[in-house]
């Protein structure tokens, strides 16, 4: 599972889903502070972690895709 997880195209189809998701959530819960110029070391980790929420989401829903088309054509 981690191999697949590792793969080149998992890792980049999950690296743009999290630009793009990441981007969106970030304006919605750090906009005003943004634009503001009130950005806090703390609310910069915040924004971290909000790109690798949807990251890992794209990845492990990738993984699961891959098992189970594996497995149909196993049979």
């Amino acid at each position: 599972m981690v191999e697949l997880f590792l793969r080149k195209d998992v890792a980049f189809r999950a690296f743009k889903i999290a630009l793009i998701v990441g981007v969106i959530l970030a304006g919605i819960n750090h906009g005003d502070h943004i634009i503001k110029g009130e950005m806090t070391g703390n609310n910069w980790v915040k924004i971290i972690i909000t790109f690798c929420v949807p990251y890992c989401v794209s990845s492990f829903s990738s993984v699961m895709a891959i098992k189970k088309e594996q497995n149909i054509s196993a049979m």
